[in-house]
């Protein structure tokens, strides 16, 4: 499965929803987040998300599941700045039998600064593909409609 491009713009699409400030840390001589700072807010979101479904990312990795990431899209909209209030929203995109992408839409007081796709695979510990569990199977057929 590779990324399909198409990041909704609508909150209104996004089932869940993570706050987080911005860090003087993650900023640049500018004073603007450094675009690599942006992968670790979608981590902590994904993370969130598992444990209010219920199934805590430390969980999956002692049942020996971990989702590896495969590949990443970012589109920068507008800048974030220190001290910045984000929303991150995140859905389940679409699904394979082992792989799955998860859409990000990254906002302030209602405006988009930036969206963007996780793709990623389902491993076992020593790096081979495995098929997703079937609770997110059944969340991204869900989620994709």
């Amino acid at each position: 499965m590779r990324f399909n491009g198409e990041v909704s713009l609508r909150p209104a699409d996004y089932p869940f929803r993570h706050q987080m400030r911005v860090r003087f840390s993650e900023t640049d001589a500018m004073g603007i987040v450094h675009h690599s700072r942006y992968l670790p807010y979608f981590e902590e979101t994904r993370v969130a998300y598992l444990r209010e479904l219920g199934h805590p990312y430390i969980e999956l990795r002692s049942e020996g599941i971990d989702y590896a990431v495969l590949e990443c899209f970012v589109q920068y909209r507008q800048p974030l700045l220190f001290d910045d209030l984000l929303d991150v929203s995140v859905v389940v995109a679409q699904a394979s039998r082992a792989a799955f992408q998860m859409n990000y839409l990254v906002t302030v007081d209602h405006q988009i600064r930036a969206t963007a796709a996780t793709v990623h695979g389902c491993v076992n510990g020593q790096g081979r593909p495995v098929r997703m569990p079937a609770w997110l199977a059944e969340l991204a057929i869900e989620q994709s409609r």
